[in-house]
């Protein structure tokens, strides 16, 4: 009996059980996410505008921390910021930075690099996006 039906995206009911950090190899898989996604931030043209915005927070080598240790709960691994901090709270870690339209489809671009250097599926791939283009649409709090 086909069950992909019941689930969105053509998801198995096994997929669907499965967290999307699992799925996607787990911790090395994600620190290699990180690690790629910083390292476009960092050094890559394309990320020169969200460099700049991290050199105004707490800088490239905190965010790496944090945004490894956020994403670990937020796909479904271990909770590593809410251990941390005691909440997961996307608005309340970015109220200090001026988010744009710009700067989110920048953010979102550097990402779908990441991932493609990372050598993800297309089908994690487009499971992550939606994700990170809902949190991210929600952050925007400037022209």
């Amino acid at each position: 009996m086909d069950t992909s039906s019941n689930y969105p995206d053509g998801l198995t009911a096994q997929k669907a059980a499965q967290s999307l950090y699992d799925r996607l190899g787990g911790e090395q898989n994600l620190r290699a996410l990180v690690e790629s996604f910083y390292d476009i931030i960092e050094f890559d043209p394309a990320g020169e505008e969200l460099h700049v915005l991290h050199l105004r927070g707490h800088g490239i080598a905190h965010s790496r921390i944090e945004q490894f240790r956020f994403l670990s709960g937020f796909l479904g691994g271990p909770r590593l910021y809410i251990e941390r901090y005691g909440h997961s709270d996307v608005r309340k870690m970015h109220e200090h930075v001026e988010i744009s339209k710009t700067a989110r489809d920048r953010w979102l671009a550097c990402m779908a690099t990441a991932i493609d250097r990372v050598g993800l599926s297309s089908e994690i791939k487009s499971e992550l996006m939606r994700h990170f283009t809902r949190v991210a649409t929600m952050l925007i709090n400037s022209g």
